[in-house]
């Protein structure tokens, strides 16, 4: 028998996708136009003339240098997670332990924290450290304020590993290194997009940290180098939404390829 059309399903995916499909033509349309274009015609009009300005114009801004800053405070932070989230996570896991378990309640007191509630002694231990206004002053505290969620998503997904696979590679005499390397770590591929999706986004959009802890131009991140489309006699739009297109591609791409990955991830967080 044949089915009779949804209509009211198929109204609802058309005003979805306008929903959806609106912000991101005023985005990229915007991106295209000059200023005075903008201006006139307003945000939701097609665009006279084509160009491609705003972009070449956002590298003279200096996004390229804050660019490649972000892109050593991302890769800096996803590196020390990839470090130190598995062996705790595969620690936590298979030890019996008191310390361990006492370590991991102190890293899920993290997720309690809010980077606010600590910026002013954190800026007092960066001052002190000699750290204030460089990269790794930025790296560190948010490579810290990642590690509780980072080592939540992972030992969920290491729990899904069933105990016949560790009796099996204990009976062929594997050492705990071996089975990290050989076993935990290959079956743990969806936790570890996770956690370096999720890192790099804690990363790439900090705002907070920078703020705080640099002043100079040659430490500027992207998300603090946006303010440079902002003078006193108003907002480049067009050349402010050109930046914020080229800051998201990376992770837009990050992204793309792992987001199978980070699903599969998540949904192990609640593993047994």
């Amino acid at each position: 028998m044949r089915q009779r059309p949804n209509y009211l399903a198929g109204l609802g995916s058309l005003i979805w996708l306008a929903l959806v499909g609106l912000p991101l033509y005023v985005l990229l349309t915007a991106t295209l136009r000059t200023t005075s274009d903008y201006s006139t015609q307003g945000p939701l009009s097609f665009p006279s003339q084509l160009t491609l300005s705003n972009y070449l114009n956002a590298f003279s801004n200096g996004f390229g240098q804050d660019f490649l800053n972000t892109l050593i405070v991302t890769v800096s932070v996803v590196g020390i997670v990839l470090v130190v989230v598995p062996p705790l996570a595969y620690a936590i896991v298979r030890a019996q332990g008191r310390t361990i378990t006492v370590v991991f309640r102190v890293f899920l007191l993290g997720l309690a924290i809010p980077a606010q509630a600590v910026i002013v002694p954190m800026f007092y231990v960066i001052s002190q450290a000699g750290l204030y206004d460089h990269l790794i002053g930025v790296i560190l505290p948010t490579a810290a304020f990642s590690l509780p969620v980072c080592t939540l998503v992972l030992t969920g997904t290491m729990r899904d590993i069933t105990p016949e696979l560790y009796e099996a590679m204990a009976m062929d005499g594997a050492s705990p290194r071996r089975v990290f390397m050989q076993l935990v770590l290959p079956l743990s591929k969806s936790g570890l997009s996770s956690i370096v999706v999720f890192s790099a986004l804690q990363a790439w959009n900090g705002f907070l940290f920078p703020l705080i802890l640099t002043q100079s131009e040659s430490t500027k991140v992207i998300t603090l180098g946006l303010y440079n489309f902002q003078t006193e006699h108003g907002v480049d739009v067009p050349g402010l939404l050109s930046a914020v297109v080229l800051s998201m591609l990376p992770i837009f791409i990050v992204y793309l390829f792992a987001r199978r990955a980070l699903v599969q991830g998540l949904m192990g967080v609640g593993g047994k």
